[in-house]
Parts: C-alpha cells; sequence; structure tokens
C-alpha cells in the first residue's frame, strides 16, 4: 500500500515494481496454469489443479442436488465473495489503488500517454491544449512527429500481446503458442488475434481514457466505494500556500501546473474530490509537485490525507478561477 510518507522517487520506483510483475503475472499465469479457463477440456485450472463446478456429473445424474449446491458455494460464489470483498475493503479505504498500482491496461494508459505527448504534445488526440515541453525537473521532453514511427507500432504490437494473452486465458497455452511459432493458428484463433489486435490497438490510441472512467466496470465500482468514504485516503492540498501554485502557472505557460501535465488519467489534482472521481492514487501529481517545490527550497503543496484530514479537505472550492489563472484558495489540508 502507498506510505503517506514515501518520497516521490521511491514512491514511484515502487509502483512501476509493481505494475511490470503484476503485468507478467498477468501474462505468464495461464502458461503456468496459474489461471485459466480451458474451453476445450471445459473447466477452469488454478494454481495447477482442474477446477470443475460439476455442472456436467450433475446433468448426467452422478451427483445430487446437495453437492451441486454445495460446488456452486464452495467452488464459484465464495472465491468470487472474496475477491470483491478484498476489492471492497481496498476501494474503501484507498480508492483506485488497483488501477493505479497494478491493472496491466492502466499501464499501457501511461507508456502510450508519454509517447502521445511526445508525438503531439498532448496526452489524448482529443485533448486542445498542448501541455509545456518540459518534465517536473526542468529537463525538456522530446517532441518531434517522428515519434509517430515509436507510437503506432508500439500502441499496435500491445494490442497484439493482450490478443494472444487473452486467447491463452481461453485455449491450452501451449496450442496457442506452439501454433503462433509455427506459424499455423487454426481460422478461429487467426480471426480471434486479429480482431482482437486492431479492436485493442484503436482503444489503446483513441479510446483508454474513455474506458477507464466509464467503460471498466472494476474501475466504476472502486470510484464508487471510494467517493462514499470521506476519510478515504485523497490528495490533499495545502491552501495555506497556494499562491506557490502561482509559480507553477508563470514557469509552465497558460493553462497549466506540473502537477496537471503529469496525471494519467487528465485531471486536475487540486480540485475537490468529487471532480477527482476516477483518480487512481498513482501519486504522480505529488511526485511533481515534491519535485518542483524542491527546486525552489520548499514544502511540497501536494500530499496524501486521510481520515479527519481528508473529511476537512472536502470543502468545495475550486483551486483554479478561471484557466490560466492561479489560484487564491483551495481545497486542502490546511
Amino acid at each position: 500500500m502507498p506510505n503517506l510518507g514515501e518520497t516521490p522517487d521511491r514512491l514511484q520506483a515502487k509502483r512501476s515494481a509493481a505494475q511490470i510483475a503484476f503485468f507478467l503475472l498477468f501474462a505468464l499465469a495461464p502458461v503456468f496454469d496459474i489461471f485459466r479457463i480451458d474451453l476445450v477440456a471445459a473447466h477452469a485450472v488454478i494454481m495447477g489443479m482442474e477446477w470443475r463446478l460439476g455442472i456436467d456429473a450433475f446433468l448426467a445424474g452422478h451427483i445430487g442436488a446437495g453437492e451441486m449446491a454445495a460446488n456452486l458455494f464452495l467452488r464459484l460464489f465464495l472465491p468470487l465473495g472474496a475477491a470483491a470483498g478484498l476489492l471492497l475493503i481496498v476501494a474503501w479505504r484507498w480508492g483506485r489503488l488497483y488501477c493505479g498500482w497494478l491493472c496491466p491496461h492502466f499501464a499501457v494508459v501511461e507508456t502510450i500517454n508519454d509517447l502521445m505527448r511526445c508525438a503531439t504534445g498532448k496526452p489524448s488526440l482529443w485533448d486542445r491544449q498542448s501541455l509545456p515541453a518540459r518534465h517536473a525537473d526542468g529537463s525538456p521532453i522530446s517532441r518531434h512527429r517522428a515519434w509517430w514511427l515509436l507510437l503506432l507500432p508500439t500502441a499496435a504490437t500491445v494490442g497484439f500481446v493482450w490478443a494472444v494473452v487473452l486467447l491463452s486465458y481461453l485455449l491450452p497455452p501451449a496450442e496457442v503458442y506452439g501454433n503462433l511459432i509455427a506459424r499455423s493458428p487454426t481460422r478461429n484463433q487467426a480471426l480471434f488475434i486479429s480482431i482482437a489486435t486492431v479492436v485493442f490497438t484503436a482503444e489503446f490510441l483513441l479510446a483508454r481514457h474513455l474506458f477507464c472512467r466509464f467503460g471498466c466496470a472494476v474501475g466504476v465500482f472502486q470510484s464508487l466505494l471510494w467517493m462514499a468514504n470521506r476519510g478515504a485516503m485523497v490528495v490533499g492540498f495545502a491552501r495555506g500556500r497556494a499562491a506557490h501554485c502561482a509559480d507553477c502557472y508563470a514557469a509552465d505557460g497558460p493553462g497549466h501546473a506540473v502537477c496537471e501535465g503529469v496525471c494519467p488519467m487528465r485531471l486536475r489534482p487540486r480540485l475537490a474530490k468529487r471532480k477527482m472521481f476516477t483518480c487512481t492514487q498513482c501519486g504522480q501529481c505529488l511526485s511533481a509537485c515534491a519535485t518542483v517545490e524542491a527546486g525552489r527550497g520548499r514544502e511540497p503543496l501536494l500530499r496524501w490525507i486521510e481520515g479527519e484530514a481528508a473529511r476537512q479537505s472536502e470543502a468545495p472550492v475550486s483551486l483554479i478561477g478561471r484557466r490560466g489563472k492561479a489560484p487564491a484558495v483551495a481545497r486542502g489540508d490546511g
């Protein structure tokens, strides 16, 4: 879990390590029979063991209704309930922690964001304003249309990887990868991989933020729980030093502060919690603010808060009155 007192560099290093580890788990789980659904054998595989509900045996009259009900409870509803309960507990206290720290899709979102910013100056094709061409530490961000030569193949490659990995969750991985290596996938396998690759590539290039905001049921569920808990962890703003944000705005150009430029979900991190519905708790805004303020010999204006401090921070006062103007007051932790 995030440490509220974590240094920015260590925070992002831990998050990157968690994302890489979980992406590898996501990709290799079917290969090592950690978890997959084998449509050929008509059963799931969990930790190398066949996981059957016994529906076929019940229909064939080999087991009774009582055993069938026990199978459904122990092998389906209980595991799903435990997983949902864990997600509920984490989301209630920390919000979209899974999204920002583990989700394989969100890791791709961040990667495409960075490449898109280099190619277009914006994290998304649908943004109207370009972001400042420098990092929080003042170093320049390369900008050139030539970045499209890396952006497009990256999106297509990741789309292909996702298509193959998802297919390996449904069919025996040895068959899927063996056919690909031999360049002889079956017609249905080739059709699935081709269509899924096109869909994922288009989503990564054009609609990745929309999917995270509105299309992902897991993400929306986490956000709803988080919003219901007024004491949940949230980004707090030191309203007493709000004038220091003027330096950030002046340095980065009209309408932008560094914390806004680094947010993968294109949020404005210092607004009221109700306007931060899709915050993934990635902490990039905190790291950026800490980097900028450290260069000026000051403490960061953003930090994670929870409990009573989070409840007191919900005053619905917007940080920014008009675009391009630094605020006089803001939501914060005092």
